[in-house]
């Protein structure tokens, strides 16, 4: 029989390996955009635009209101703290131009008042993925969709697909813990290996990030196939005393990670069962059911 296999599945990279075709699926031609912005984020959606065949342009400040008499609809790619600023620097454009939209997870469509009180729709559309660079593949990442009102929702239900990303709506009142769990899955994940590589380096051994990565990159694709359920080490399996001697060696080289080091403790032991570190795990067929750490196998001992 062949293994079924979840959509999120290892390697990690599929998303960005086999992105899904751009299609319409309404088939209907978008209205002309204007992308807002050409910073990392703006810069890769106007790829991405320009990739799927959408009529779009990728402006400036300096060029935001010329850019937004020549189209029906403007995504503002900048700051969140810049959103209402650049709303109001459209509003000379309105209309032709009917739809404004930010690209921001954590800010509200309440930022683009200023469009919506001379006439347009407002709608945002936030790619759960990081882009470190302008060069950045959005392709099969997913997309927070938000809009004032159903034309606004359904045109960035449609521009996310176009793009190729896979839309789902948020509602307003999520966006703040929306944004902070794609915080501690993106920004936070950065912080913690770069920790570890650190302590690392410290033990003399040279290149630790790239001796890291390909057990952050497994760990990675453990986690998108089984969830908790990927958790090994030896809090997994209830090993007190290791545990001990890694806060001992901290407080003795890092002291300023013992904190954190306690803190994901505390975490992991939630994660892994009862507060001692023993997982039920399935019966073994003999009605008995078996508990991570009473027997576990010998190549989990270091993890």
């Amino acid at each position: 029989m062949t293994p079924t296999r979840s959509r999120l599945a290892s390697p990690v990279r599929d998303p960005q390996r086999d992105p899904p075709t751009p299609v319409d699926p309404h088939g209907a031609t978008l209205p002309a955009l204007a992308i807002i912005g050409r910073g990392r984020l703006g810069t890769a959606l106007a790829r991405a635009a320009a990739g799927a065949g959408l009529r779009s342009r990728l402006a400036g400040r300096e060029d935001a209101i010329d850019a937004g008499r020549g189209s029906e609809a403007a995504l503002l790619c900048v700051p969140d703290e810049a959103i209402p600023e650049a709303a109001a620097n459209v509003v000379a454009a309105i209309p032709p131009l009917e739809l404004v939209g930010h690209t921001s997870g954590a800010t509200g469509l309440d930022a683009l008042d200023a469009a919506v009180e001379a006439g347009a729709s407002a709608f945002s559309l936030h790619p759960l993925q990081t882009v470190p660079d302008a060069k950045a593949d959005l392709g099969g990442a997913a997309c927070a969709i938000a809009g004032s009102d159903p034309r606004a929702l359904e045109f960035a239900r449609r521009l996310a697909e176009r793009l190729g990303l896979r839309p789902f709506e948020l509602a307003e009142e999520h966006r703040a813990a929306y944004h902070a769990a794609a915080s501690i899955a993106s920004n936070f994940l950065v912080a913690l290996e770069e920790s570890a590589a650190g302590l690392l380096a410290a033990t003399g051994v040279s290149e630790p990030r790239e001796l890291l990565a390909p057990l952050v990159l497994r760990s990675a694709a453990n986690w998108s196939e089984r969830g908790r359920e990927a958790l090994t080490g030896p809090i997994a399996r209830g090993d007190a005393a290791t545990v001990e001697r890694h806060l001992d060696a901290l407080r003795e080289s890092a002291p300023e990670l013992v904190a954190l080091y306690e803190a994901l403790a505390e975490r992991t032991r939630e994660l892994a069962g009862d507060g001692t570190g023993a997982r039920a795990e399935p019966h073994d067929g003999t009605g008995a059911a078996t508990a991570t750490g009473a027997g576990v196998p010998s190549d989990e001992g270091s993890r």
